[in-house]
């Protein structure tokens, strides 16, 4: 497919149509790109205040690694909601956005995550949407405070906070933008 959408969400042709398998493979790539552009050392637009520092304990880095993971499931999957909302039914939307989770789980499995380790996983993502959510709601501010104290343990750093707002409202208003002129439609 090709790519015209800017910001953290690469650039992207949506064709004027797309199933729900193809949405979800869509946002599941576009999940793993904005995952690793924000891991990225100097790569990404708001990268992560002090990386440098998570490195250096294992135990950390794997719980940011899965954090951020998590977060950009839920980032895609709002704005996924937020594009269709009023104009897809509720169930094509809802099947593309289990194709983007189940697309994102086996590429884990694929790339050596064990299968045991999935389902909590899965039930870790299911928490957290709520959570988000939740934060959302009340206000960006929130979101990046919950965020950060999932990432790193710490709802103080101003910084990671207004990295993780910048991030979300980079990936978020611009997938909805794009998917705006797409019309969901039955495989």
């Amino acid at each position: 497919m090709e790519t015209t959408l800017t910001n953290d969400v690469r650039e992207f042709h949506a064709p004027r149509t797309m199933t729900p398998a193809e949405l979800g493979d869509s946002l599941a790539q576009l999940v793993w790109e904005s995952f690793s552009d924000f891991l990225a050392q100097g790569d990404a637009e708001t990268p992560l205040p002090n990386i440098d520092a998570l490195h250096e304990h294992e135990e950390r880095w794997n719980r940011t690694v899965e954090e951020t993971l998590v977060f950009f499931l839920w980032v895609h999957t709002r704005g996924a909601q937020l594009a269709f909302m009023g104009r897809a039914p509720d169930e094509l939307v809802r099947n593309g956005l289990n194709a983007l989770h189940q697309a994102v789980f086996e590429d884990m499995l694929e790339n050596g995550t064990p299968s045991s380790q999935l389902p909590m996983f899965e039930q870790r993502v299911s928490t957290r949407y709520a959570e988000y959510h939740q934060a959302a709601a009340e206000s960006d501010d929130r979101l990046g405070q919950l965020v950060s104290r999932y990432l790193v343990g710490d709802t103080n750093r101003t910084n990671l906070i207004e990295a993780i707002t910048e991030r979300a409202v980079a990936v978020a208003n611009p997938l909805r933008d794009f998917l705006g002129d797409v019309e969901l439609v039955e495989a």
